[in-house]
């Protein structure tokens, strides 16, 4: 009963048009700003970590931004592609994926949990000619795990799950010259990560995305779908990977966090600053 609603819920905010989820979005971050001590504080910390503005202004700010992101999912789960590639307005550096493509590359994107990941991500496995494998994390919640598979196992898309099973379904894809996105700044399982700064506080980071960026013939690119003033739509940046790997976890991780950083402060409002990044405490704090 419970996943029969969710569907009917994200099918019916499928069609609601882009103006109105975001009208919608920004009413929801407002309450959840005046009614969670707990979200405020959380994101105010984060903010300040991160060197950047935390006053009441900001903190509404992001919450709306946030709030606006979830109710752009059913958008991407349910919407038909062409219906999702239509809302991007504007496109940075598609020229990177082309080159990788002419060269017969596999595709390594990573999107940190900024702007709103999964419609980009929709927008470039609708572009590709070939599966897009996205690894995620479960949801706790069943009746949304089902949503989630259903919207993204659609068109060119797949999903592997963020354990053994599913970094060997993502190398797979990558040593046949598909694609794959990763989030880098999920925290990882106890022994898949290493302890390195992120904004200059330690933080346990996969070594997943760096370990994936060093394979061979695969071309490691950053992207985020900036959500646009006026609910005017989407643009979609791409860069390639800032820094050199060297194969030393704690070095490669921290340039993959240095990356996250720098696309964090491009679009600051909208990265999901709600989201406890500094969980459990370093080796050295024990």
């Amino acid at each position: 009963m419970t996943q029969t609603l969710v569907f009917t819920l994200f099918r019916w905010l499928a069609r609601w048009p882009l103006r109105a989820l975001h009208a919608l979005g920004w009413m929801l971050g407002t309450l959840v700003f005046y009614s969670s001590r707990l979200s405020r504080k959380r994101i105010r910390i984060h903010l300040r970590v991160a060197g950047l503005p935390h006053d009441k202004a900001m903190i509404k700010t992001v919450l709306r931004q946030t709030m606006q992101g979830a109710l752009e999912l059913p958008l991407a789960f349910f919407r038909q592609p062409d219906e999702v590639a239509a809302l991007f307005q504007e496109v940075h550096g598609w020229e990177h994926i082309q080159a990788a493509l002419d060269a017969g590359q596999g595709l390594l994107l990573i999107t940190p949990h900024l702007g709103s990941y999964d419609v980009a991500g929709r927008y470039i496995s609708h572009r590709l000619p070939f599966p897009l494998t996205a690894m995620y994390k479960p949801p706790k919640i069943a009746a949304l795990d089902a949503v989630m598979q259903a919207g993204r196992v659609r068109d060119k898309g797949r999903t592997a799950p963020a354990n053994l099973q599913g970094v060997k379904q993502v190398m797979k894809a990558l040593r046949a010259g598909e694609a794959t996105i990763v989030l880098p700044d999920q925290v990882p399982g106890e022994g898949d990560g290493v302890w390195v700064d992120f904004f200059g506080k330690p933080a346990y980071t996969m070594t997943l995305a760096a370990k994936l960026a060093q394979m061979p013939n695969v071309a490691t690119l950053f992207f985020c779908g900036e959500r646009l003033p006026d609910s005017r739509g989407f643009a979609l940046h791409i860069a390639p990977l800032q820094g050199e790997l060297n194969g030393d976890k704690a070095h490669d991780a921290q340039v993959i966090n240095h990356n996250v950083e720098a696309w964090v402060r491009r679009f600051p409002t909208q990265y999901l600053f709600g989201y406890n990044r500094y969980k459990g405490k370093p080796p050295q704090a024990d």
